[in-house]
């Protein structure tokens, strides 16, 4: 898909958000909407040994207040950084590809990053360098409403509905007995997949 693409920010994005950076020659993160809950701008899908487990980036949101997703700061008062690396831990720790690229994921969770922006743009550029994706990404400077246009992917993908993505089956590590399991981060396919997983997108 050439030309300028719009996407929200999102946390150790899925598969098919990679897909489209590959493919785009430009990336627009918004950065001045106002942030949604529940979807994959603080959290992802990683398999584990009882199915596909969600890690979420715990967040500090007033009650009554619209916040913008530049200005939501990640809440340390949970143990949320042990948990992820704990977890990525136990799911991937027999993949193939882990102990290149673990190390990598683990020096950006372990910062403590004030906003939640940063983290996850720290993590984009470090899986597009992973996947050779070389596309140029920088963020809105303001908020255009939501449109049909076929380059706004902003709420195309969300955890809440099934991606409307055909998805190729790579070997994974808690495949056997249950099947291929699909959209979930690209960390899962990273580590399975290695310097190969650029050329499964």
């Amino acid at each position: 898909m050439a030309g300028k693409i719009l996407v929200s920010t999102a946390y150790i994005p899925p598969v098919a958000y990679f897909s489209l950076l590959s493919s785009a020659d430009e990336v627009l993160i918004e950065r001045e909407e106002n942030y949604v809950k529940q979807t994959y701008r603080n959290r992802c899908y990683i398999l584990s040994a009882n199915g596909p487990h969600i890690l979420s980036v715990p967040v500090l949101i007033g009650s009554f207040h619209k916040t913008a997703v530049k200005d939501i700061r990640i809440d340390f008062s949970k143990r949320w950084q042990q948990v992820h690396l704990r977890a990525m831990i136990a799911a991937y720790r027999s993949s193939p590809y882990f102990e290149y690229y673990f190390d990598k994921f683990e020096q950006i969770i372990a910062v403590d990053h004030e906003f939640l922006l940063d983290l996850n743009m720290e993590f984009i550029l470090l899986i597009s360098n992973i996947l050779r994706i070389d596309t140029p990404i920088t963020y809105t400077t303001h908020f255009e409403p939501v449109t049909a246009k076929p380059a706004d992917f902003r709420y195309t993908y969300t955890p809440k509905k099934p991606e409307q993505v055909e998805y190729r089956e790579y070997m994974q590590v808690f495949q056997y007995g249950k099947g291929f399991v699909p959209g979930l981060s690209i960390a899962d396919l990273i580590f399975n997949m290695g310097p190969d997983s650029y050329q499964y997108l």
